[in-house]
């Protein structure tokens, strides 16, 4: 096995196990609470990454990237794992994590909107139809119906707009980080940023004391773990791995996160869902083919 295809393979495994994220930090935040368990998530994943990646010298970092690049992780990463674990159904939390997969659309148009080069006008139809998609998900199974997404909006408004605002921040996240890093890469502090914000979170929250059981125990390890994992395998990968087939193969996570998610809760999506999820997932592919950068 040579050494691009070993990185190719390290990368492919991350976007995996990321698809696992969703269903872990809903099974997890369901038994140790919405802020307490995802504070005992990441805390979990600082550790791993701490012993996997390392703890590099703050020095090494540019203050600008630590942190606007570390703000705007620690704030996505809250407002995706607050928003699954604060949904109010499993059903409920698989659709927050779609709307947090409207990122990659995001993502490209914040970069045509910011670069003066010309693109292909078929990205913004692209566009639009990833927040189609998003909408007949959530529409329930009788067709786009304003609504039922007005209802649904109602029913749970704290949520669905923390997953609103971290696919937003994501991609800006995405536009602007890498010139910012500087090709250096802070992951493990910003893991811990993140574990430190949420666990300041609970301090001041009304959320119950968390009460550790074996079963919760051996969800928290796992779903640290994953998480990790997940983090430190994608920086192999994108150290010498094939950027082109992990590209693609990355875009099609909101089909994989969904099955995993559906899996691990143990609920059924209807023929409409899974229709918005590939609608999600063919408009963030069709973003990426016309702004990729050629060879």
């Amino acid at each position: 096995m040579n050494s691009s295809y070993k990185y190719t393979v390290a990368g492919c495994s991350a976007i995996l196990l990321w698809s696992l994220i969703v269903g872990l930090i809903r099974n997890v935040t369901e038994q140790l609470g919405p802020i307490g368990g995802a504070a005992m998530i990441y805390s979990v994943g600082s550790l791993f990454l701490i012993f996997t990646v390392g703890l590099p010298k703050l020095k090494l970092f540019s203050p600008r990237y630590l942190l606007i690049g570390g703000g705007l992780f620690v704030c996505y990463e809250m407002c995706l794992s607050l928003a699954l674990g604060m949904a109010n159904s499993r059903n409920q939390a698989v659709e927050m994590s779609i709307i947090n997969y409207l990122w990659p659309s995001l993502t490209v148009l914040f970069a045509v909107l910011a670069s003066k080069k010309p693109v292909s006008k078929v990205i913004y139809p692209a566009i639009l139809l990833s927040f189609f998609g998003v909408a007949w998900t959530l529409s329930g199974d009788q067709g786009l119906s304003i609504t039922q997404l007005m209802d649904n909006a109602a029913s749970n408004p704290v949520s669905y707009s923390l997953a609103f605002t971290g696919a937003f921040l994501w991609a800006i996240y995405c536009n602007i980080t890498k010139k910012l890093a500087n090709g250096k890469n802070a992951i493990t502090w910003f893991f811990i940023a993140t574990a430190l914000s949420l666990w300041c979170k609970y301090a001041v929250s009304d959320e119950a004391s968390i009460v550790m059981t074996s079963e919760a125990a051996i969800d928290l390890l796992l779903a640290g773990v994953v998480m990790g994992s997940g983090y430190a395998l994608w920086n192999i990968g994108i150290i010498g791995g094939n950027m082109v087939l992990l590209a693609t193969f990355s875009y099609f996570t909101p089909i994989f996160s969904t099955f995993f998610s559906a899996w691990i809760l143990d609920i059924e999506l209807t023929i409409q869902f899974w229709q918005g999820v590939i609608m999600v997932t063919t408009a963030s592919l069709i973003c990426w083919w016309f702004t990729r950068e050629k060879s």
